[in-house]
């Protein structure tokens, strides 16, 4: 029976200290991707500053094909808002309304992911010796939650891959005209 009790100490003691831990990692949470395209800001813009065009070249419809988005708004600028739906959690489902849009620059969209939570997703577009650096960036709120801030070190590696993946199908895309 001692030994039930110690463990069962010991168990709670692991998870208190994991508890306050996480409430010492940080709450927010920035992913962020790079990519030199071969064509001048204007020329990348318009593949950024709408979500119909965005789906074209998003890294989630190869893991899900079976997605479904609609779209509302306007076309393209602030107001243009994609809700997603998929059965993969991979994908999930969620929205996401452009908030910011500065021609030939910058790009900010609202996501909300539902029980996963809020973001804020930005592409930024910069000439460079005469082509385009475009970087695409997540900022999360982890929130109170300590398995969400544990949840915040793994971020990078979760999303980096499909950030990288989605800037080289918008760098072909672009530089295919």
């Amino acid at each position: 029976m001692r030994i039930l009790a110690r463990l069962a100490a010991g168990l709670a003691i692991l998870v208190a200290v994991l508890v306050v831990v996480a409430y010492l990692l940080p709450r927010e949470v920035t992913v962020t991707r790079s990519i030199t395209i071969d064509a001048p800001p204007a020329a990348v813009f318009p593949h950024i500053n709408s979500l119909q065009r965005f789906a074209e070249w998003s890294p989630w419809g190869d893991i899900d094909p079976d997605m479904v988005q609609t779209f509302s708004g306007p076309e393209e600028g602030v107001g243009n808002r994609m809700e997603w739906t998929s059965e993969d959690d991979r994908v999930g489902s969620g929205s996401q309304e452009i908030t910011l849009s500065l021609p030939d620059e910058r790009v900010e969209t609202a996501l909300d992911f539902g029980d996963m939570g809020l973001g804020t997703a930005w592409q930024e577009v910069r000439p460079v010796d005469g082509v385009s650096e475009i970087t695409w960036g997540l900022v999360a709120d982890m929130g109170l939650n300590p398995i969400g801030r544990w949840m915040g070190l793994m971020m990078d590696g979760l999303v980096g891959a499909d950030y990288e993946r989605g800037l080289e199908r918008l760098k072909a895309v672009v530089e295919a005209g």
